[in-house]
């Protein structure tokens, strides 16, 4: 079987060497090791030192040399439009306080998980919610950026998987 042991970034290897695709979820996309089927059936394992986080357009490097390009899959999102980067500050703010993960978009929107319960709450705090198919890569968090890819949010590998808005003590 083939076997993927790294991970590179977007950008940072040759798209060139890739061979295939795997078209994952979010969920999907933070893993460790697991067995996964890339997008012409072909299964291949990916094992990785650590678990990390895939994104859109990174490259799963195979033991021969040759790369599988991980592609977001579309799923249910909501977009959120504030009247005004203020008002969209204290969207995100009132998201944040939920532990929603948040994908900060090009034009300023925030996308989230469809979740009809925060798409009420958005609603009613005057947001424009547009629901649609897309892929979703929230914001890593801060502690992935100085190094700690350690995300309770989708930690599967410990059988997390939260992401319903409430803190935990985990004891880790």
């Amino acid at each position: 079987m083939r076997r993927a042991t790294e991970i590179h970034h977007r950008g940072s290897w040759p798209a060139e060497n890739a061979v295939a695709t795997v078209t994952l979820a979010l969920d999907d996309r933070h893993r460790r090791r697991i067995r996964l089927t890339d997008d012409r059936g072909e299964a291949f394992l990916l094992d990785l030192a650590q678990v990390a986080m895939m994104a859109d357009g990174d490259g799963l490097k195979l033991d021969d040399g040759g790369f599988i390009r991980v592609v977001a899959a579309a799923e249910a999102v909501a977009d959120v439009h504030g009247s005004s980067p203020a008002h969209t500050a204290r969207l995100a703010w009132h998201l944040g306080n939920r532990h929603t993960p948040v994908e900060v978009l090009a034009d300023g929107a925030l996308r989230i998980r469809d979740d009809h319960v925060l798409v009420a709450m958005l609603e009613g705090l005057g947001a424009r919610v547009a629901r649609r198919q897309a892929p979703f890569s929230p914001e890593p968090g801060a502690y992935a950026r100085t190094g700690d890819t350690h995300d309770h949010e989708y930690d599967h590998d410990h059988g997390h998987g939260h992401g319903h808005g409430h803190g935990h003590g985990h004891g880790h």
